[in-house]
């Protein structure tokens, strides 16, 4: 089968390198580059380079070379098409036929490519006129000099009804590419003359990652509408594929380590005039999830820059929640809001390059972005508060498709929900019982230790057994905790062991290999407890969202409560016969001890 080369290159485009390869092989980002081990031969020391500039790798060890189809290839042992044909599937793109019609059109994107760069030259050539004075001074006044002017292509589309038209007329381009390249316009009645799509407007050429002109946007001199205006989709222009300035910012964006993403041309001009070179911005519309995929192949983590006005924090609750059912681990977006009624260059004008920097530097994550936008930036006081918070962030965190960060994000919610809870009981001054909640009421009789103790022994282990799953992520923690002389200590270590052999082992093997080993009394001991068997966030129905916070709480109350005094005789001995006086003494101290007990 054979493909076009424009084919070929949109999937290029549309393809990143690094993660076709990193399904293969573990990459680190040096410089401009990823470095991983090569897997084309067997060596020690990292010798396989990726440049996602140049669009291939490059082993210095075995000089295996090549592009992403070639690695498909090369570790999948498929042919060119059918490297292709995965790549395409992967991208979302549609293999084009062979068909007359098709070469027809390959070879009209072609010529169309012509049509843009002639337009985009007589736009330069006319901001030099006599007729293009206005829009050099709106240029200057903006404090764009000759050098951005140039570097960015900047021109003027003169205020007459077939200006343009005339001009690309005489070059000898026919009216159909002007209209498919978007410069024209056919009303839809052919009694009705075509006209020029862009009159009276400073031009701004939107460029390909080859810096060939594909679009044009435009600003108004003057007062009409619309203020900006983009050319219509064509064969070439996508414009929820495409960011102003991409070309131009890669490479610094690279070196810094950063990308900024603003809202419009000017915004990325002026911000470059200051020396942020690696700034670019959507054509008009919200953030898709293709520009994001775009922007995570030049830096993991771009920085989202918007208004600090309520369009602008709508910008960034949109952009937020575009972003997270593509969210890798890895890769995430930071987010950086303006001073309410400032702009990039409003504030650069009064503050200076550093007043930017600062913001910048500043930015927030996309968690706490999530955060705020729930809780406002203040912690939920009430229960009802609390509770709604919490389903609202957890159907954010749902959206997340890879399943390890998604947990990370839930854990982080949750943990934050319990930070407001223990901050909510401490302002109503509620003393007494402050052990973490179990979901249930709590058993009649005193707190001992040995009741809150094992209480919070219990939840742990009964966690792990009916979902053994989490133990990768708590091995370290469960290892850490000591149960003294108590009951479960045994079958704490028992298990460690059990699943340190098969962490793939389900719920039911568990318990029949700890029975087996001499732990059926601790068992049914462990899951008569009502606290267990009767509460449906630690079950084997349970899923992570429920048994995670609980787990979280109970790590959190033994950390602060294992250091007493009096907890410490009770590991020691197994003694329960405290004073309550004793022991109501104890607990008083280990509240004081706890995150956020203080003023």
């Amino acid at each position: 089968m054979a493909f076009s080369d424009q084919f070929l290159e949109e999937l290029r485009a549309r393809t990143g390198l690094a993660d076709v390869i990193s399904r293969h092989v573990k990459l680190v980002k040096k410089g401009r580059e990823h470095l991983g081990l090569c897997p084309f031969h067997k060596e020690k020391t990292p010798s396989f380079t990726v440049n996602e500039d140049k669009g291939f790798y490059h082993c210095f060890g075995c000089e295996a070379h090549g592009s992403a189809f070639d690695f498909v290839m090369n570790t999948e042992g498929l042919t060119f098409p059918e490297a292709v044909e995965k790549l395409a599937q992967e991208a979302g793109m549609e293999i084009p036929r062979d068909t007359p019609e098709d070469r027809e059109r390959q070879q009209q994107r072609q010529t169309l490519f012509d049509v843009t760069e002639k337009a985009a030259t007589y736009f330069e050539r006319q901001l030099r006129m006599p007729e293009g004075k206005g829009a050099l001074d709106y240029l200057k006044n903006r404090g764009f000099d000759d050098d951005v002017i140039k570097r960015f292509r900047l021109g003027f589309a003169p205020d007459g009804r077939n200006v343009l038209k005339a001009a690309l007329v005489k070059d000898g381009i026919e009216e159909d590419l002007m209209v498919a390249a978007g410069l024209i316009i056919k009303p839809d009645d052919d009694s009705r003359e075509s006209y020029d799509c862009f009159r009276g407007r400073v031009m701004f050429p939107i460029t390909d990652q080859r810096d060939r002109v594909i679009a044009f946007g435009g600003r108004i001199l003057g007062d009409g509408e619309p203020k900006y205006l983009n050319s219509p989709e064509t064969p070439l222009f996508h414009k929820g594929r495409v960011l102003y300035g991409l070309k131009l910012a890669s490479g610094p964006a690279r070196k810094d380590g950063t990308i900024i993403v603003t809202e419009g041309y000017t915004d990325v001009i002026a911000l470059n005039r200051a020396r942020f070179e690696n700034a670019v911005a959507p054509l008009g519309t919200a953030l898709t999830e293709d520009q994001i995929k775009l922007l995570w192949r030049v830096v993991p983590e771009p920085v989202l820059c918007f208004d600090g006005d309520a369009a602008g924090q709508k910008a960034a609750a949109r952009a937020a929640e575009r972003a997270l059912p593509i969210l890798t681990s890895g890769f995430g977006l930071r987010f950086a809001m303006l001073p309410t009624d400032e702009d990039p260059d409003s504030l650069i004008r009064s503050g200076g390059r550093d007043a930017m920097a600062s913001i910048i530097e500043g930015a927030l994550p996309l968690s706490e972005v999530l955060w705020r936008m729930e809780t406002g930036g203040r912690l939920p006081k009430t229960p009802e508060e609390r509770a709604a918070s919490q389903k609202r962030l957890r159907d954010y965190a749902r959206q997340i498709n890879d399943s390890t960060l998604r947990s990370h994000f839930s854990s982080l919610f949750n943990d934050r929900i319990w930070s407001a809870s223990r901050a909510g009981r401490k302002a109503s001054g509620r003393g007494g019982d402050w052990a973490p909640s179990m979901h249930l009421e709590d058993a009649a009789g005193p707190k001992t230790p040995v009741s809150a103790l094992e209480r919070a022994q219990k939840v742990l282990l009964a966690i792990i057994i009916n979902h053994p799953e989490i133990f990768d992520r708590v091995e370290e923690t469960l290892g850490k905790f000591s149960f003294g002389k108590g009951r479960f200590d045994g079958l704490r270590q028992e298990l460690i062991s059990v699943l340190l052999k098969d962490a793939e082992m389900e719920s039911d093997g568990v318990k029949d290999v700890l029975r087996e080993r001499g732990y059926a009394e601790s068992l049914d001991v462990l899951f008569r407890d009502p606290l267990i068997s009767q509460n449906r966030h630690i079950n084997a129905e349970a899923t992570a969202d429920d048994y995670q916070p609980l787990w979280n709480e109970n790590v959190e109350f033994l950390k602060h409560l294992e250091n007493a005094p009096e907890v410490e005789k009770v590991k020691k001995t197994g003694d329960a016969g405290i004073a309550e006086e004793d022991w109501e003494q104890t607990r008083a101290l280990i509240k004081q001890s706890m995150p956020g007990s203080r003023d």
